[in-house]
């Protein structure tokens, strides 16, 4: 039985990520242990789940995520994941995992073209994925902070994530026909997090670690919570 104080994240870092620090600060304040582990690393032993963080890695520039999903360490959270162990990325950590083919979809350009940064409600959709134990149809505020956010598949692909509880996440209030569309949810069917058929891999554009401690808020301290407790199950 692995003891929560035991229980050790991975959070990886690429040249330009800058919420690792962030992503850490709330691990630890949940009683977990955090370690950074470095983008030109090639291991992920020792790890019981690993989060890729938010923060323009290498500037987003190519396209978000497009430079990271080739960094030496993405090798082994392929591997990491294909073992079934528990991946989770945030905002640009879900854009570098679209991009290294660990989730379906990609993240276009918001339609408003500006940045948005703001809280937001998010409504729980299926909760068959690791990282959450949370009751469908319960609400989170919770922060987004992104400039390519709209999350996008084709029709078919997208029939076939509603049928496996893929759509994890979703944002309460969709109003693309406003007149600046800064609402977030111009994503594809509002979408704002989709795990892959497995469960174990979680991409989300809302940032969970910037509400956990209590400052801004505590509902994103769940996510953490729920992987360590569905992994403490399964040992």
């Amino acid at each position: 039985m692995i003891a929560v104080s035991d229980f050790r994240f991975g959070v990886i870092i690429f040249p330009g990520t800058s919420c690792g620090q962030d992503v850490v600060h709330a691990i630890r304040h949940l009683g977990f242990d955090a370690d950074y582990v470095w983008h030109a690393d090639s291991s992920l032993d020792g790890f019981d789940a690993v989060v890729i963080p938010s923060g323009a890695s290498y500037g987003n520039y190519l396209r978000s995520g497009a430079i990271a999903s080739h960094s030496p360490i993405m090798e082994a959270v392929k591997d990491y994941a294909e073992l079934g162990k528990p991946v989770l990325g945030i905002s640009n950590g879900f854009q570098i995992l679209t991009e290294a083919g660990l989730l379906p979809g990609e993240m276009l350009q918001n339609k408003s073209v500006k940045y948005v940064s703001k809280s937001v409600q998010i409504s729980v959709q299926n909760n068959s994925c690791q990282w959450l134990d949370i009751a469908p149809g319960t609400e989170l505020t919770l922060p987004i902070s992104h400039g390519f956010g709209s999350f996008y598949v084709d029709q078919d692909t997208l029939k076939e994530m509603e049928a496996n509880g893929q759509i994890v996440l979703c944002y309460a209030q969709c109003d693309c026909a406003a007149a600046d569309q800064e609402d977030a949810s111009c994503s594809l069917d509002s979408i704002a997090a989709v795990s892959n058929r497995q469960g174990n891999v979680l991409g989300m554009m809302p940032y969970p670690e910037r509400v956990t401690d209590g400052i801004a808020g505590t509902d994103g301290g769940a996510f953490f919570s729920a992987i360590v407790k569905h992994i403490k199950e399964v040992a």
